[in-house]
C-alpha cells in the first residue's frame, strides 16, 4: 500500500515538471516586459500628412520605449491621394536607428502597411452632374436642344477629414456658337480650395425650306410651293430668320431641295420701257416745268439709269426711269 502511495505520488510529480518545462518553453519566444510588441495593419488611414510610427502601428511594452517609438518619422505624404508603403525591415531600421535595440522588438502583423491620407475626393461624375445642373437652372436660348459634357474634369482631391465643401458655377462662353463650358470653383469656408471645368457641346432646333416641286429661275417662293421643316443643327439658326417668301428663286431649284439663302433674291421689278419705246422726257423744278419726246436706248426697269435720244435735239442723254414710265434727264 505504501508502495502504490509512492508510485503516485512520483507521477503527479512528473507532471507538474513536465507542465512547468512545457510552460517554460511557450514563453521562451515572448519578449521580455521591457521590450516592444508592435502590430501593423495591412492598410491605415491618417488624419495629418506626417507619419508617425505611432499613428500607423499598435505598440506596446515598456512605456519609456513606447513613447520613443511612437514619436519616430516615417515619411510624409507630399500630394493629394498620394499612398506610401512601408515593409517590417524599413520600420525595424528606423527603430534601430533610434536608438531601441532590435533584440528587445517584436513585429506582428502585415508584412507591409500601406499608409495614405484621410481625404474628400470629388468624383468628375459629380462635377458633370453639377454642371448640367447649372446649364438646366440657367439655359441659354429656347432653341438649344441639347447640351453634351464632351470634355469631363479630374477628379479633386480635399487633403484632410471634416471638410465640407461648397460650389459656385458660372457660364464661360467659347469661340465656337456650339461650344460653351461651365467652370466650377470649389470653396471650403470663403477658401477656393480647386476649380474645374466641364465642357458642353450644343444642339440646336432649327428651321429650314424645302421645294415641294421643281422651282425655275424667277419664281416666286411662297408656302404653296415650298415646306418649312424642324431639324436639330449643330449651330443656332440667324435671329432675323424669316421664311423666304415674297423672294425668287436665282436658277433652277430641284424638287426637295433644300431651299438656302444664296439661292434666292429681291424680285425684280419688272421692266416698264422697252428698247426703240418712245418716252417723255421730263424735268420738273419749282415753278417749271418741260417735257419733251425721247426715245429709249435700252430696257430698262423703275429706278434704273439709260441713255435717251431727244426725238428734237437728236441729242443722246442719260436719263432716270420713274415709275409711271417717264424719264428725267440727268445733268
Amino acid at each position: 500500500m505504501n508502495n502504490k502511495i509512492i508510485n503516485i505520488m512520483v507521477v503527479i510529480c512528473l507532471v507538474v515538471i513536465f507542465f512547468q518545462a512545457s510552460v517554460q518553453a511557450g514563453n521562451s519566444g515572448l519578449p521580455k516586459k521591457s521590450g516592444l510588441q508592435i502590430y501593423l495593419p495591412r492598410d491605415i488611414e491618417i488624419k495629418n500628412d506626417t507619419i508617425t510610427l505611432g499613428e500607423v502601428a499598435i505598440i506596446r511594452g515598456h512605456e519609456p520605449l513606447v513613447a520613443k517609438a511612437e514619436r519616430i518619422m516615417l515619411g510624409r505624404i507630399s500630394v493629394p491621394g498620394q499612398q506610401l508603403v512601408f515593409d517590417k525591415t524599413m520600420i525595424l531600421s528606423r527603430l534601430v536607428s533610434n536608438g531601441i535595440k532590435s533584440a528587445k522588438i517584436t513585429l506582428t502583423g502585415a508584412e507591409k502597411i500601406t499608409v495614405k491620407q484621410q481625404n474628400l475626393v470629388i468624383k468628375s461624375d459629380e462635377f458633370v452632374g453639377l454642371a448640367s445642373k447649372f446649364m438646366g437652372e440657367n439655359p441659354l436660348a429656347k432653341s438649344v436642344f441639347q447640351a453634351k459634357a464632351i470634355r469631363r474634369p479630374e477628379d479633386l482631391i480635399l487633403q484632410g477629414e471634416g471638410k465640407t465643401p461648397s460650389f459656385v458655377s458660372r457660364l464661360v462662353r467659347m469661340n465656337s456658337q456650339n461650344l460653351v463650358k461651365v467652370q466650377i470653383a470649389v470653396l471650403v469656408g470663403d477658401e477656393q480650395v480647386g476649380m474645374r471645368e466641364v465642357v458642353f457641346r450644343l444642339k440646336y432646333n432649327c428651321r429650314r425650306v424645302v421645294a415641294l416641286s421643281e422651282l425655275q429661275a424667277g419664281t416666286l417662293l411662297t408656302s404653296a410651293n415650298t415646306r418649312i421643316e424642324e431639324i436639330i443643327t449643330n449651330y443656332p439658326e440667324p435671329v432675323d430668320w424669316t421664311p423666304p417668301y415674297g423672294l425668287v428663286a436665282k436658277h433652277r431649284i430641284p424638287a426637295n431641295s433644300v431651299v438656302r439663302s444664296t439661292m434666292v433674291g429681291v424680285a425684280l421689278p419688272e421692266v416698264v420701257i422697252k428698247r426703240n419705246q418712245s418716252v417723255v422726257m421730263r424735268i420738273v423744278k419749282p415753278g417749271l416745268m418741260v417735257t419733251a419726246m425721247g426715245q429709249a436706248m435700252q430696257d430698262a426697269r423703275a429706278g434704273d439709269f439709260i441713255k435717251v435720244k431727244n426725238m428734237n435735239s437728236r441729242r443722246i442723254v442719260f436719263a432716270k426711269v420713274n415709275k409711271d414710265g417717264t424719264v428725267e434727264p440727268v445733268y
